[in-house]
């Protein structure tokens, strides 16, 4: 069911996929910031009050400007959403992004969160609802700069305590949780329907978002 607020949006096409397959570094970030970035803005200002209205707290979209790179071109890209205007890397957020293959919708908590490791810790000691809330389909990921993850229902109890343990106790694991959608599957959805089932997908992650927040 489409949101009742959303905008027409424009979704991304077979030629948006493409823009990764650019070589050089300059090419793929002209095109990236002429095809894709516009589109994430679009998505980013019709998914934030939705979520804002969600969470009961405003919400801010953040879309990824990948200024640290000077040589490697990205091979991914994506809009945050976090609570915090002026950022989204140390705080609890959700993710819409996409890969040259897919694009992945996720709730996030990255190496750079102060949170992570209280955020494993609870969720060790209430794995029992972590296992229920989250489904079956949803994969678990620890790092977001490789694509994918383990799916949910293939995780025994024992897996996702020793996932959650990795998390607080090495620096640079993440926690990255939710569903991507293959690239032949995007490209056959409008933007509005995009951003229907990427809310419909940090809604699902919600119980894992107030394991932080409450």
């Amino acid at each position: 069911m489409p949101l009742a607020m959303l905008p027409q949006l424009d979704g991304f096409t077979p030629e948006d996929f493409a823009v990764f397959e650019l070589p050089g570094f300059e090419e793929r970030m002209d095109a990236l910031k002429l095809r894709i970035r516009p589109k994430l803005e679009a998505l980013g200002a019709a998914l934030a009050p939705e979520l804002s209205a969600l969470l009961g707290t405003p919400v801010y979209p953040h879309v990824a400007k990948h200024a640290r790179r000077t040589v490697n071109p990205p091979q991914d890209t994506w809009v945050a959403f976090s609570t915090n205007a002026r950022g989204y890397k140390a705080h609890p957020h959700f993710q819409l992004g996409l890969w040259g293959s897919h694009v992945f919708m996720l709730f996030a908590l990255i190496y750079e969160s102060p949170h992570k490791p209280a955020f494993a810790r609870r969720a060790r000691r209430e794995l029992s609802i972590v296992r229920q809330a989250v489904p079956e389909h949803f994969y678990w990921s620890d790092d977001h700069t490789r694509p994918g993850g383990r799916r949910h229902g293939d995780h025994s109890a024992r897996d996702l305590h020793a996932f959650f343990d990795r998390a607080e106790r090495v620096a640079k694991a993440e926690i990255l949780c939710g569903v991507d959608l293959k690239r032949d599957e995007v490209t056959a959805l409008g933007g509005s329907e995009l951003a229907t089932c990427a809310y419909a997908t940090f809604r699902a992650c919600l119980p894992l978002y107030n394991l932080v927040t409450t």
